[in-house]
């Protein structure tokens, strides 16, 4: 069915929700309305065309987002710029089924198709999700996120058995920065807002002709108050953010056929963190306001040499060092809040992070067959110094952990071709990991506590995929690989009841369509995931009216299922004039649990998985400088993970962002304008007992981020 609007005629889908009068749908219907049609016949005013994107995370070589037989997602850095002002949380609803749970600052803990962490108050790092930025693995430890100056953004959904093994049971998502370029070029950004908002970032790049190398360097302040207002304290900094980025490359390239690539980068994140209030709003009341801190020290070295012969070998090297901080009023309140009760609780838990990896690569061709083989060693060590402390209760409990991982693989991947339109891959990995972890003090009652423990597994996993090319520019691709997590430890308080956990593995089905070439890419996947000795993660509060005594506890149930569908797509209608958009359709269920009293819990969707996700965006920019562009995102409710046997849920949300400004050659100046109806949204929820004298269980949520505006102005050359 089609509609007559200003002599043009419109598919009747396209124009529902303008009919349907929905508020947060009037400024994309206006965009689409008022496209540069023409109006005899139909077609763009002008062509235009978009950039082919090359991915560099999927299946260890790189490739063309036509031609990844998988589900991925790619945000180009103009995409980042349009969309974006400071952190990876701010494009996160672009990813169709892809989600994130607070409890801290900035994500750290992600789901991909419903799986992955929560979070991680004990040691033994364990992720679902990987997290690389440059190469380096922030698996679990991702508020270093940072998006200035970075170039791509890459999200691979489902388990990446062959590229990253245990850490990547539900996907990966890949950071990396801009590289540097041959010519000299420097750019200045600025930006300001309200909440005390603002940002300075200044990066530089250029030749260094002695050596036939080039360099990149980029630096970045960024800090705002945090979108609080503590009334107690007559502050409103007490959740404030203040981010230092600093970002070093290196390339060499002595020949034609080899490059050394060194990346050295400081991160420190110094945040506040006071998001949790009594009333769950944005007004807090605690008299001993949080922290969540991260300093990363980290490098990578990558060197890529090709014979000719046609072998080539990567190697790559990178170490990591991360010390962090995470604290917070553990009764929300204060003692005017509580009076006469005397309730008040403080937790602290300073955690320090090294890990060094390595990965040597080898491939070539042999006939028809592309092949590659390699190897990978990782060392993970993990220090963890926890405080509880209540004057009220006459607590003051301290624990100290240390946790450590040595994990070693052999992989290999074959690709092929065969009746000349189709293409088809395997790659399998084994993986090795041994664990061990001991701790010792006064935690839970239990005075000298000491324990030790270890674990070993041994994983196998890998993928198998068939692409057929429908036409020059459309493939059809059909998937089936099997991821792994490594079992582990359940440590702290939850020794006393379940001391390990198994293994998890998982067996992914897809099928995908995808079509790039000229003014149009769109892409379509059915996925099906089969859950095998599901890990399932739960805690719940000990002691009634201390906060602080929850545990939490990894156990493993039966089985569980995700599918569902993710599609995208971007269309350059017109020179300057594109509309995007994606969807992520998810039903998820987990069964066999068991709630921390022993008694079987129902068959359940699972945890911070939301049934559907959609984005929807429109960017218009004029031969002349101006530009302006608009994002709608809505994401549906999902349970909350503690406990496992409640169901409280989030509320459906919609946001949507506007920016609008003028591009010039070298400098540019926007105004932009986030969550602009105010909506207000939870991120995290826990549902317990934390008012005396009763304590009885209430939902306590994080909201995300209410509405923000600002300017910001660029200057380049």
């Amino acid at each position: 069915m089609l509609y007559a609007l200003k002599g043009r005629a419109w598919p009747a889908v396209w124009l529902g929700p303008c009919r349907r009068g929905m508020t947060h749908s009037i400024v994309v219907c206006l965009a689409v309305t008022h496209l540069p049609f023409n109006p005899a016949t139909g077609a763009p005013l002008e062509e235009a065309v978009l950039d082919e994107v090359i991915v560099s995370a999927s299946r260890l070589r790189d490739e063309a987002q036509l031609d990844v037989p998988a589900s991925i997602t790619v945000l180009s850095s103009k995409t980042l710029a349009d969309s974006a002002q400071q952190h990876f949380e701010e494009v996160l609803t672009q990813v169709p089924n892809l989600n994130w749970a607070a409890g801290s600052s900035r994500p750290r803990y992600f789901q991909i198709r419903g799986i992955g962490e929560r979070e991680q108050y004990e040691g033994a790092p364990n992720a679902s999700v990987g997290f690389l930025i440059d190469d380096i693995d922030f698996s679990g430890i991702g508020m270093a996120a940072t998006l200035f100056d970075v170039s791509q953004v890459e999200v691979l959904r489902g388990p990446q058995g062959t590229r990253l093994g245990a850490n990547a049971l539900a996907g990966l998502i890949a950071v990396r920065s801009a590289d540097p370029a041959k010519e000299l070029g420097v750019r200045a950004v600025a930006d300001i807002g309200n909440y005390d908002t603002g940002s300075v970032g200044v990066s530089a790049t250029g030749p260094v002709d002695v050596l036939d190398s080039s360099w990149r360097l980029a630096v970045q302040k960024y800090r705002s108050d945090g979108f609080r207002t503590n009334d107690y304290l007559h502050r409103e900094d007490t959740n404030g953010r203040d981010e230092l980025t600093v970002r070093g490359k290196w390339r060499w390239q002595p020949g034609e056929r080899s490059q050394l690539d060194v990346t050295l980068m400081r991160v420190d994140i110094d945040n506040h963190y006071d998001a949790f209030s009594i009333d769950n709003s944005r007004v807090t009341l605690s008299d001993a306001p949080g922290q969540d801190a991260q300093l990363v020290t980290a490098g990578a070295a990558k060197w890529q040499n090709e014979w000719s012969s046609g072998l080539a070998l990567t190697a790559i090297a990178t170490v990591l060092d991360s010390s962090s901080i995470h604290a917070y009023d553990g009764d929300w309140g204060n003692p005017q809040s509580w009076f006469p009760d005397d309730y008040d609780f403080i937790y602290r838990a300073d955690r320090d992070r090294e890990n060094q990896t390595i990965e040597l690569r080898l491939d070539a061709t042999l006939g028809a067959i592309d092949w590659l083989v390699g190897v990978y060693y990782s060392h993970l060590q993990e220090r963890i110094e926890e405080l509880s402390f209540s004057n009220s209760f006459g607590v003051d409990e301290f624990l100290a952990s240390h946790f450590s991982a040595d994990t070693a693989a052999l992989f290999a991947q074959l690709d092929g071709k065969f009746a000349r339109a189709f293409k088809w891959s395997i790659g399998v990995r084994g993986e090795r990991r041994d664990a061990g972890y001991v701790d010792a003090g006064d935690w839970g009652g239990i005075s000298n506590r000491a324990t030790q423990d270890s674990a070993s597994d041994t994983l196998f996993g890998g993928q198998v995929s068939l692409t057929y090319e429908l036409t020059e520019q459309s493939r059809l691709h059909a998937s089936m690989a099997r991821g792994y997590k490594a079992g582990g430890l359940n440590l702290g308080l939850a020794r006393q009841r379940q001391t390990k956990f198994d293994p998890e593995h998982l067996w992914n089905y897809e099928l995908g369509w995808k079509r790039a070439g000229g003014a149009w890419y769109s892409d379509l996947t059915l996925f099906y995931m089969q859950r095998q000795h599901m890990q399932v993660r739960s805690g719940t509060q000990l002691v009634p009216g201390d906060p602080n005594s929850y545990s939490f506890v990894t156990q493993n149930v039966s089985s569980g299922n995700n599918y569902g569908l993710e599609s995208s797509v971007q269309w350059a209608i017109a020179t300057g004039v594109t509309l995007g958009g994606s969807l992520g359709l998810l039903k998820t269920e987990q069964r066999g649990a068991l709630s921390e009293d022993g008694n079987f819990v129902q068959p359940r969707e699972q945890s911070h998985a939301p049934n559907y996700q959609v984005q929807l965006n429109a960017t218009y920019r004029h031969p002349t400088g101006y530009m302006a562009r608009i994002d709608v995102a809505a994401v549906d409710s999902f349970y909350f993970d503690v406990p496992t046997d409640h169901d409280q849920k989030s509320n459906a949300y919609t946001t949507t962002n506007l920016k609008m400004g003028y591009e010039a050659a070298h400098w540019s100046l926007h105004a932009w304008l986030r969550n602009a109806f105010d909506e207000d949204y939870a991120t995290r929820g826990f549902y317990f007992g934390n008012e005396p004298p009763d304590y009885e269980a209430k939902l306590y949520t994080q909201s995300g981020d209410p509405r923000t505006f600002g300017v910001s102005a660029e200057w380049r050359m």
